[in-house]
């Protein structure tokens, strides 16, 4: 099967996550993608495919012969898409040898190069991307396609030497989840790479420490009209909770290493309310220091207005992989080594976020991240190059080799 018709096929698959289910995988339906893909690389010949309870779809490419006591590498992938835009009834567009110019998604939307300067950079390339009312599932359904595209390649050039290779591919991703079960030491890799990049080029071994914060607000509400030195309004709280972070740290205002507290939502009245942040930074000290002073901030209120007023829950979610990384160097210079041979410029610079490969790095199986070619991820300006994808598949099959002749 070719790279794009792999593509097509699995973003017309809704696999759509849900932050608010207790079930996992999240939804069922990542079910049908999973399922496919097993299938899929049954059909292709891979050995050990398998799917376990909670979606994780493993499998193997046997070494060549000879390089069986090579280090066993692995690529994953994420089948899910973000809670953030409809992900069903998507309709991609193809626009061959694209102008530079902008581009109209629809009669009310249009992507404009002044918004996304980034389209300059894809001048003369195959793009993919929506009609303007869904994301495409670029993140990462492209990093799916691109393994496998890959992985095709090297089983019909056997000439090609590579050691054992082990695919990964899980649900939950998109909403902090995607490797709640994995089972490192079953997966059998020493090393990994995530395929859930974006721009070409990009090489990412640096991502934000994560944490949530959870703001429960215990209002007062008395009949306004006899409210005097007795109503606690909490929506006032929140504002006033809100107030007293720092307005230079919200994410509208950082770039690079710069951390920052993100509020993304809100919800109650006057008797009750509550509010939730994420807090990130690259910095583990600057991290605490957040976490910290949110603390305070809580703190102070409830000797303002009482204890129990606010009621503060921090939770960590995942750490800077470079820590776990960078005692291995061999595996980002190897996939830079890849890069730089498939005609990619390496841009390594830090994620503003994180990936699977964050959180399995602290379970034993260091993993840098590699680009797909998708940008804009979770919106309706979503689009993806064919020609970063090809690239992409040449650079994984490229790593597969440097790791067998290393």
């Amino acid at each position: 099967m070719k790279l794009i018709d792999r593509f097509l096929t699995y973003v017309a698959i809704d696999t759509q996550s849900d932050p608010a289910s207790e079930t996992y995988p999240s939804t069922a339906k990542q079910f049908n993608l999973l399922n496919h893909l097993v299938e899929e690389m049954k059909i292709m010949g891979l050995h050990d495919v398998d799917i376990d309870p909670n979606g994780y779809v493993t499998a193997t490419l046997p070494a060549t012969p000879g390089y069986e006591n090579t280090p066993v590498i692995g690529f994953l992938a994420h089948v899910d898409t973000s809670p953030d835009m409809p992900g069903h009834d998507i309709k991609p567009r193809i626009i061959e040898n694209y102008d530079g110019e902008d581009i109209c998604l629809n009669e009310n939307v249009t992507m404009s190069v002044a918004d996304f300067p980034e389209l300059g950079f894809y001048k003369g390339h195959t793009l993919i991307t929506t009609d303007g009312t869904t994301l495409l599932g670029a993140d990462d359904k492209a990093g799916i396609a691109e393994i496998l595209t890959a992985v095709q390649f090297l089983l019909e050039h056997p000439e090609i030497a590579h050691g054992k290779i082990r695919i990964g591919f899980t649900p939950d991703e998109e909403i902090g989840r995607g490797v709640d079960f994995f089972n490192v030491e079953a997966f059998g890799a020493q090393f990994a790479y995530t395929v859930d990049g974006g721009f070409e080029g990009e090489l990412e071994y640096k991502n934000f420490n994560a944490a949530s914060a959870q703001i429960d607000i215990q209002g007062r509400n008395i009949h306004p009209g006899y409210a005097k030195d007795k109503m606690l309004n909490a929506l006032l709280l929140v504002q006033e909770f809100n107030s007293m972070l720092p307005a230079n740290q919200r994410p509208e205002h950082t770039e690079g290493y710069e951390g920052f507290y993100h509020l993304v939502s809100i919800n109650g009245g006057v008797e009750k309310a509550s509010m939730e942040y994420i807090i990130r930074d690259h910095d583990r000290e600057k991290f605490e220091q957040k976490k910290r002073f949110i603390t305070s901030v809580a703190d102070y209120l409830n000797g303002k207005y009482g204890a129990g007023t606010i009621a503060l829950t921090l939770k960590d979610q995942y750490y800077n992989m470079k820590e776990m990384v960078e005692p291995h160097p061999q595996i980002v210079e190897i996939a830079r080594i890849a890069m730089t041979e498939a005609g990619v410029e390496p841009i390594i610079r830090p994620i503003r976020g994180g990936t699977d490969g964050s959180r399995l790095s602290y379970m034993g199986l260091p993993c840098p991240n590699l680009f797909t070619g998708g940008m804009n991820f979770h919106g309706k300006y979503e689009y993806i190059s064919v020609d970063t994808m090809h690239k992409a598949v040449e650079t994984i099959i490229n790593i597969a080799r440097l790791w067998a002749v290393k």
